[in-house]
Order: structure tokens, then sequence, then C-alpha cells
């Protein structure tokens, strides 16, 4: 029987062309307030740039830096206010993730604290992960790393990773098989200190993102 998976690799595809990054991601949001307090406020991002909406001027657009000039933008009205959650379905978004520095990981989960904002926090094997919601009650993923790697390698070693857990016969990809890819790859492994955390896997019980209230 014929092997339909795709093939994980870090060598860009023969498409057309090819992507160079994320330049930014917009959001239908609330109000500006709210959006201020959360994401300048709270998570520590400079807004930017503010100025009508362009397709539509009844709109604000704002702006904000997630801290590697990639932009986080938002669609406000201060007729709209926060949202409860979010209706799961084809085409919406499930989550947004943002990276902190490793070693202001345990900082930052008291500033959510601090905050009055329920969270989760799992340890996913190949990166560390605090969970919350925003203004919208969209969930707002805080992700670390767990080992020292270059931005312009983590795809390398991510596929590599992938191949050593598919010999491996695992479900997921451990700590471990991002050990090995590092050293795999001629690289120094340096693995940063974090507390511990449950995996978050579905088959663990009360592990899902659930996002626990303060």
């Amino acid at each position: 029987m014929a092997d339909d998976s795709p093939e994980i690799t870090a060598e860009q595809p023969d498409a057309p062309f090819n992507t160079t990054g994320t330049d930014h991601i917009t959001v239908w949001g609330s109000n500006e307030e709210d959006t201020l307090a959360f994401y300048r406020d709270l998570l520590g991002m400079p807004l930017v740039l503010r100025q009508p909406n362009l397709d539509d001027p009844s709109q604000t657009h704002l702006f904000f830096d997630t801290g590697d000039g990639r932009m986080l933008t938002f669609f406000v009205s201060d007729d709209r206010p926060s949202a409860a959650g979010q209706r799961p379905q084809t085409g919406a978004v499930h989550h947004l993730c943002f990276s902190v520095d490793p070693e202001r990981f345990e900082e930052m989960e008291q500033a959510i604290k601090d905050d009055g904002r329920g969270y989760n926090i799992f340890d996913r094997g190949i990166f560390y992960s605090l969970y919350t919601q925003d203004n919208n009650g969209l969930v707002i993923e805080i992700s670390t790393d767990v080992f020292d790697i270059p931005d312009d390698r983590k795809g390398e070693v991510f596929a590599t990773a992938q191949r050593l857990r598919e010999e491996d016969g695992a479900d997921f990809a451990e700590r471990e098989h991002m050990r090995r890819a590092i050293e795999e790859l001629g690289m120094e492994v340096h693995e940063y200190d974090l507390p511990e955390a449950a995996s978050g896997r579905a088959c663990e019980p009360d592990t899902k993102i659930h996002i626990r209230r303060p």
C-alpha cells in the first residue's frame, strides 16, 4: 500500500514562487481601548501605526510590532464590545502564537496571572507554550524554545526531528528527537531550564487547551 503522506522537508517546494516570511496577520477586533490593554499594555507589543481602515474609514486600523518586525493588525471600532469567545468553523482562526525569551517565560507567566487571566502551560516536547485568551476570547499562545536554535535553521532542525520521530515509531516529536536532530546537524546543544508541565495531549485527562480561570 502506497504511503500518501506528504513529504516533510525544509527544502523549498517546486512551486511557482516561494514566500519569504509572514508580513502581517489582521484580526477583526472589538474596540481600541480593550485591544490596546491586552496587546500593548500586557503583551508589550508597540503600537507602531494607527489610521482609518482603508476599506472602511468608519473603523480604525491598529498595527502592532510583535517583536521581530512582523505585524499583527486589528480592525477596531468603539461600538464593538469585547467578546467571551469564538465559534470554531472552517476558515476561522484557532489561535495566534507569539514567542518570548526562554529566560523570561516564568516572568511572563506571572504577568498573565497578575492580570487576572486564566491560562494553561504545556510542555510540547519541541517547545513550551502558555495558552490564555485576549479581550475577544481568541486563544493566544505564548511559546518559548526548549533549545537554542538559530532562526534560519529551525526548519532544518524540525524536519530532522520529524525523520527521527518516524524512525523511532513515536507518535509525537519529543525533546529527545530535537536534541538528536541538533547533534546530527553538527550544532551545539543548549537546553533552557523550564518548569515542569503536562504535555497537553488529548490522550491525557484534563490536559487539553482549556483556559483555567483564576
